[in-house]
């Protein structure tokens, strides 16, 4: 066990990378290009601690891990922290994909680049202390702290409706988090404490359990974003910057699915029971209708963020089966799609870079300019599909298993959604990377720079490698899952047998 308080360091450093970049203050590019290598390493620096996180990490306990807790209000809600294989592989995720967001960013990015990487990092510790907060206090503060910097960075540095997706975004999220804050206040009346391992633990009323979960899912169904309070993130897509647009949809959608498997599946198993037929339903129009929707979309960004949301779908739907295949799935569909949505708008971001529009019609024939993009596109679409060989399969299939075994119309229906997948998907690659060039505007593509190179590669690398190889993300998981199963089983299993007594 560590003696060094790492967990702290992996969530606070960024924050202090920020407070460094503040400090280097001037308009000049000398001051700009210090702001972009500060906040560059500190990402770096955050992702080798967050290594050491998973070389000392034991996946053969559900325990939590790497615990730290301190004093901080006289009420009893304490500076909480720790980690477990539900939470350290969307720690990782995180840390990972920021230095990804930074290198995006170099050129993309030339005005208040200070205030830029300053809100990133911001943005970085506020969702490593959401997957880390043990208190239902300090995770509520990291959760909806998350909004702020994500308000700034499509309000400030987005497109053309800029304010007007920011403020959606904000407003949405922000409503079903205050419903949220009540539901945190009900379960501190009821258990005397915030701590999340005790209330994991303490019996919760079964009138109770019913409102503080639909209070919850309030919140993190438009987190995910569920159908149908999703409409803000196709806006939110299309106005962030690209690097706005990845962390949007690798990591803070990934915040609604880790509180369902944090919260509503241990804390309020019968509530979860109860109304898994509404989340069945939900994510079977999520999946169908999104797709149906991304078919008819004109712009690239659009068409992957309704994408997300039917991939979200699969997520939710495996969930709530509450079967092990069906969790397991669910958290490895998340980290999938982390890699995947996230490296299909860096390939948006790259072509943007160069003709400065989104319109699928602007493009076609690049594969004749840009092979090599073309190459890297295709395998990021492929993944997108759930081609086997690819991470986007392992997780749609374990999710499709898990359900099949508690209500077959749900897996049969989301099935659909893997075939409109497919369509959309191959039907956008065809328009922008096959057939002849020519648009006059083309001809002078250039095909990745190095610099996309670096960002590109490494994320096909494990596209491939988890797709072929999903041990690893698997095995660090599967404790918990087990664990979080087991215990949502025999409660429901409880109630069932004091129902057939009376």
């Amino acid at each position: 066990m560590t003696t060094w308080p790492i967990l702290s360091v992996t969530t606070f450093l960024p924050a202090v990378g920020a407070l460094i970049v503040y400090l280097s203050r001037g308009d000049d590019e000398a001051s700009r290009r210090n702001s972009r290598w500060i906040a560059l390493w500190t990402t770096l620096i955050t992702f080798a601690v967050s290594v050491i996180l998973v070389m000392r990490f034991d996946p053969n306990t559900a325990d939590f891990q790497f615990v730290e807790k301190a004093n901080w209000l006289a009420t009893g809600i304490t500076y909480h922290m720790g980690v477990d294989g539900i939470s350290l592989p969307l720690v990782i995720l995180t840390t990972a994909v920021m230095p990804f967001c930074i290198i995006a960013s170099w050129k993309a990015i030339t005005n208040r680049v200070r205030e830029y990487m300053m809100a990133f990092l911001i943005l970085e510790t506020l969702m490593v202390g959401t997957f880390s907060a043990l208190d239902l206090v300090l995770f509520y503060l990291f959760f909806e702290g998350g909004l702020i910097p994500m308000f700034l960075i499509i309000g400030v540095w987005g497109g053309p409706r800029r304010v007007y997706a920011s403020f959606k975004f904000f407003l949405y999220t922000l409503l079903g988090s205050v419903l949220m804050l009540l539901a945190i206040m009900a379960l501190y009346w009821n258990g005397g404490t915030t701590d999340i391992p005790t209330l994991m633990h303490t019996a919760v009323p079964r009138s109770l359990q019913t409102w503080a979960w639909l209070a919850f899912f309030a919140s993190f169904a438009v987190k995910m974003p569920m159908w149908p309070v999703h409409t803000w993130l196709p806006d939110a897509h299309v106005e962030a910057p690209t690097a706005g647009s990845v962390v949007l949809a690798a990591i803070l959608l990934k915040m609604g699915g880790y509180g369902f498997l944090r919260f509503s599946l241990p804390m309020f198993p019968l509530a979860s029971h109860d109304f898994a037929p509404l989340i069945f339903t939900l994510s079977a129009i999520a999946i169908i209708y999104t797709s149906l929707v991304a078919l008819m979309q004109e712009d690239m960004k659009k068409l992957i963020a309704y994408s997300s949301v039917a991939h979200m779908g699969f997520v939710t739907m495996g969930i709530f089966a509450g079967t092990m295949q069906g969790v397991a799935g669910g958290m490895f569909q998340m980290i999938s799609h982390g890699i995947v949505s996230g490296a299909l708008f860096l390939c948006v971001g790259v072509v943007y870079d160069r003709l400065h529009t989104r319109e699928i019609a602007a493009y076609g024939g690049l594969v004749n300019r840009m092979p090599l993009y073309a190459m890297t596109f295709m395998v990021f679409t492929m993944a997108n599909v759930g081609l086997p060989g690819t991470s986007g399969f392992v997780g749609e299939f374990m999710t499709l298993l898990g359900t099949f075994k508690v209500s077959i119309p749900t897996a049969f229906f989301a099935t659909f959604g893997v075939i409109l997948s497919a369509g959309y998907a191959l039907w956008l690659y065809r328009k922008v990377v096959f057939g002849a060039l020519v648009k006059p505007s083309l001809t002078s593509m250039k095909d990745l720079t190095l610099r996309e190179c670096v960002i590109l590669f490494p994320m096909i690398a494990l596209t491939i490698l988890f797709g072929v190889y999903p041990k690893p993300v698997l095995d660090m998981s599967a404790a918990s899952v087990q664990q979080l199963v087991n215990n949502y089983n025999t409660a429901v299993t409880a109630v069932k047998a004091a129902a057939l007594l009376q």
